[in-house]
């Protein structure tokens, strides 16, 4: 059986044209390390990775590449932004359908005296951006938001909780997991103080590599979470002050680093708008081929302009995690069925405990397999 691709959300496939071959070569033709000699092979990979921050910060209108810092991922990402930045007595926002990557750390934080609040959505998971004035105390010091809900791909309001942020001068970090290589996104024009993304879903990168970008106040008042040899000031004990050294302890997943590089090298030449154009007109096909069905149930919005490429089905006459296995072993379509690791996202939407099916396109999904996957759906509705 040819399998049909739709869990594209939990991580890209196929990746980039030469992610794979560009990581065998660091495997097989470089293999050294960075920031700790000058031999050829050493400074072909600095310059490479040197490289991949410049893509970084040319994608997201990032104007300094030095504070590109790399990590194993958004998870990574996102906790030394939360755990680095927070103390005791400390208050955050967040949104009502963020990742366990931000709420397992926030809750983590509770135990030592911080709090949080949340945001409200109504049940298609539209953020109300009005509800974070309400939220903001004296103590507020960090609001921490989904660029785009992993659940059901409701886009929040970002430039509005932008505004506010600056008007109250709170630091905003913006986890853009489920955006980053999908949607334009202007770091400076945010004035964001930090963005996290991952290397291996929308920027078609591998898996266990990824990226925070840090605006130099933020970076300065951040804590490292993680400290160790960087290669550079070897002669003293402290961690250096300097970016991205600050945040760059230990030796950085290189072949990954390879393979991002070439996989931001395909997304730059192909174009964001090029991207998303594609994905919407995908994503419209697929809501057009389910609306009206009965037995199936959208979680999130109908509105292509509000949305991502991810698509959350509950089935209320069946059982969900049963349709996801039909869809596989009947008709070899790959989805997620599941909580997501969001659990409040679903308590919003109303599909908690059941959870939801998720499909997720990608770059090379065509509309044969969207059809092919509506005419699944549709039969195993029938059953019912």
């Amino acid at each position: 059986m040819r399998y049909i691709y739709l869990d594209n959300g939990a991580t890209s496939f196929p990746k980039a044209p030469g992610v794979a071959e560009a990581m065998a070569h660091f495997l097989s033709g470089v293999g050294a390390n960075i920031g700790r000699a000058s031999y050829p092979a050493a400074t072909e990979a600095a310059l490479t990775v040197l490289g991949v921050r410049e893509k970084l910060a040319e994608l997201f209108h990032f104007s300094d590449p030095s504070h590109v810092v790399f990590t194993s991922g958004a998870t990574a990402a996102l906790n030394q932004c939360i755990k680095g930045y927070l103390k005791p007595g400390d208050h955050a926002i967040v949104g009502p359908l963020e990742h366990n990557a931000v709420m397992r750390p926030l809750t983590q934080l509770t135990k030592i005296g911080v709090s949080f609040s949340r945001m409200n959505a109504d049940d298609a998971g539209i953020i109300d951006p009005t509800s974070l004035t309400g939220l903001i105390t004296p103590n507020t010091r960090l609001v921490v938001v989904s660029h785009a809900s992993n659940v059901c791909g409701t886009l929040a309001p970002l430039e509005e909780i932008a505004s506010i942020c600056r008007t109250h001068e709170i630091p905003l970090v913006l986890d853009a997991s489920q955006t980053a290589g999908h949607i334009r996104v202007d770091f400076e024009g945010l004035s964001l103080s930090a963005l996290c993304v991952p290397a291996h879903k929308g920027l078609l990168g591998p898996q266990g590599v990824g990226a925070l970008l840090l605006a130099p106040a933020f970076a300065k008042a951040l804590d490292p979470i993680v400290s160790g040899g960087t290669g550079s000031m070897s002669d003293s004990e402290e961690i250096p002050s300097y970016m991205p050294d600050k945040f760059e302890a230990g030796t950085l997943n290189l072949p990954g680093l390879y393979g991002f590089d070439t996989a931001l090298s395909f997304v730059l030449n192909k174009g964001i708008d090029a991207l998303r154009a594609h994905e919407l007109a995908l994503t419209e096909r697929f809501l057009s081929g389910i609306r009206g069905l009965k037995g199936v149930r959208l979680a999130g919005v109908q509105e292509l302009s509000r949305r991502m490429g991810v698509v959350s089905l509950d089935f209320p006459c069946m059982d969900n995690a049963s349709v996801a296995f039909a869809l596989e072993q009947d008709y070899g379509i790959l989805t997620r069925c599941g909580l997501h690791c969001a659990p409040n996202a679903h308590k919003t939407l109303h599909t908690f405990p059941q959870g939801t099916v998720r499909f997720s396109v990608g770059y090379t999904t065509t509309e044969a397999e969207i059809d092919a996957a509506v005419a699944a759906i549709k039969k195993i509705c029938e059953l019912v």
